[in-house]
């Protein structure tokens, strides 16, 4: 079959327990190419646990992840191969302290994509650009701004030209100050067609970029609709509470 899949990601009855906890208690989550889907609800509902499923940081204890129509999930497959198809952007920008802002976003390039170094710097300053850093690309992470190092990160994941990128908490860390401009990057990014999905509590970002807006809480999805819908017309009074003590309404 050549068409192109539905979906960029699906996940099936997603499972999760770590002893006697269950994070994930039967997720479903389907992503459409281009979409930009956001994930919101409190502290220690499953949010970054589902998206650490979704590339297998966190193996599902039960259900079915699929990127572009291969299952992830079964046994033999080569999830180092996977993972070049699904960017990721952490809470912490896990930069190599070492090395520029070029060899952070070139490294894996060269190493698991196997380009020449040329090529490979090429590809990251092009995508160093595109986050508006390139003047940066000869400076080490510490003399960079916490905003600076995750457009880095940013820049890492789009350099791969995945299939998805998750974002998990990406602006948790920053000084309030540096928050705009690494979602500037991400509203770009959309702008741009990248398939993307976020978790975060920038509620402001999501009602302004998002396609579709999740809330999960306990483990479960809650309630998932529009921006518009999810933020302005909540059924659910566990949506309602939470929407009223991230917002003061």
């Amino acid at each position: 079959m050549a068409s192109a899949p539905h979906f960029v990601v699906e996940a099936y009855d997603i499972h999760k327990t770590f002893g006697d906890f269950e994070a994930l208690k039967g997720v479903n989550l389907t992503v459409a190419p281009q979409e930009l889907v956001f994930i919101i609800g409190p502290s220690g509902s499953g949010k970054s646990t589902m998206l650490r499923c979704c590339n297998l940081l966190e193996q599902p204890s039960r259900g079915v992840v699929k990127i572009t129509g291969e299952e992830i999930t079964q046994r033999g497959v080569d999830i180092n191969k996977v993972r070049q198809r699904i960017g990721m952007v952490f809470q912490q920008f896990n930069l190599y302290p070492h090395m520029s802002a070029l060899g952070n976003v070139s490294l894996a390039l060269r190493k698991v994509k196997k380009m020449p170094r040329s090529e490979a710097e090429d590809r990251a300053h092009a995508a160093l650009r595109r986050v508006g850093l390139d003047e940066k690309a000869g400076n080490h992470p510490t003399e960079l701004s916490g905003g600076q190092q995750q457009r880095v990160a940013i820049a890492r994941a789009i350099a791969m030209e995945p299939d998805v990128i998750l974002f998990d908490e990406p602006t948790s860390a920053l000084d309030p100050e540096l928050v705009g401009s690494v979602l500037e990057v991400m509203r770009e990014l959309r702008e741009s067609g990248m398939t993307m999905v976020v978790v975060s509590h920038e509620m402001r970002f999501a009602r302004d970029a998002a396609d579709r807006v999740i809330f999960m809480d306990g483990g479960l999805v809650v309630e998932e609709g529009t921006p518009e819908k999810v933020f302005t017309d909540p059924r659910s009074d566990r949506l309602k509470s939470f929407l009223a003590s991230v917002t003061g309404h």
